[in-house]
């Protein structure tokens, strides 16, 4: 038996109070899904939890091998429930965020994106993945493209409202202009395109291509490419940013590319740019042994 389900008016009250703050519905459903683990937890609704029960909460997460990463996101959802519907943030006093080991991203070499393309039989595919490598785009933001964020007048892609809510601009680079230009006359010679639509359109044209759609046909292409790493549409994002980055562009240019808001983000790519660190001169290499 659940106790945050359905008519429960503490969750009724909880989605109204994430609606008014236009919460993404991604966002809504894991803060959703965290407090229905407490009330699980708690084999009752948990308006009046206490701090120990919160507490013991967490205690039981760790102990159940939960990852950090699932342990902050349900804590992320107590959060607002207690701080925001409820008024009560001292009952998440006992409770603490854990860190999570920061993984460097898989990068795929100039020689392995270019197999990747290539292995893609279709050239709606074929465009997405090079926008996703040629402007270093998130799987979302891909996704998202109207025809009409094309300016090819100055050679940018406008993103609307990418993570964190923010317009950008992108680059648009000649051969990415081509790529786009072959997929345009093909959608519309064969009606799979609406007039200022979706670049990629669903199978329904008036909804865009689904994240889980791309990441498919990303799987599949490697596997055609013969690629022996783990790659996701992301990867071509961290590839993106990685050969900038040992084309010796400035980071902060590549910060603004991206969409970080931090630089030290940014900068976790100079751990990957092999290029650049095997021009780096080893110390004992000066000495005169």
């Amino acid at each position: 038996m659940s106790y945050f389900e359905g008519s429960n008016p503490l969750r009724q009250r909880m989605i109204e109070d994430m609606t008014m703050r236009r919460l993404s519905p991604k966002t809504q459903i894991g803060y959703i899904r965290g407090v229905k683990k407490l009330a699980t937890f708690l084999k009752r609704s948990p308006e009046d939890a206490t701090a120990e029960e919160l507490r013991q909460f967490q205690l039981t997460l760790a102990e159940q091998g939960t990852s950090n990463i699932t342990i902050n996101a349900t804590l992320s959802g107590l959060t607002f429930l207690f701080h925001k519907s409820l008024n009560r943030p001292d009952v998440m006093l006992k409770v603490s965020t854990v860190p999570v080991p920061r993984k460097l991203p898989t990068v795929l070499s100039k020689e392995e994106v270019k197999q990747l393309i290539d292995a893609t039989h279709s050239i709606k595919y074929k465009a997405a993945f090079s926008v996703a490598y040629g402007a270093g785009l998130r799987i979302g933001e891909v996704a998202m493209l109207k025809v009409t964020d094309i300016d090819s007048s100055r050679m940018l892609l406008r993103v609307e409202q990418g993570k964190g809510k923010k317009d950008r601009m992108a680059m648009l680079s000649p051969m990415l202009l081509s790529t786009l230009r072959q997929w345009y006359k093909h959608a519309k010679a064969h009606h799979l395109m609406l007039p200022g639509g979706w670049l990629f359109p669903g199978q329904n044209p008036l909804n865009p291509i689904g994240t889980r759609q791309l990441s498919r046909a990303c799987q599949s292409a490697c596997l055609d490419a013969g690629l022996n790493k783990k790659v996701s549409m992301h990867t071509l994002r961290h590839s993106f940013a990685t050969h900038l980055l040992e084309d010796k562009v400035d980071i902060r240019i590549i910060q603004t590319l991206l969409g970080h808001s931090k630089l030290e983000t940014t900068a976790l790519y100079a751990q990957v740019a092999s290029k650049l660190l095997r021009e780096v001169v080893s110390p004992l290499d000066t000495l005169a042994l």
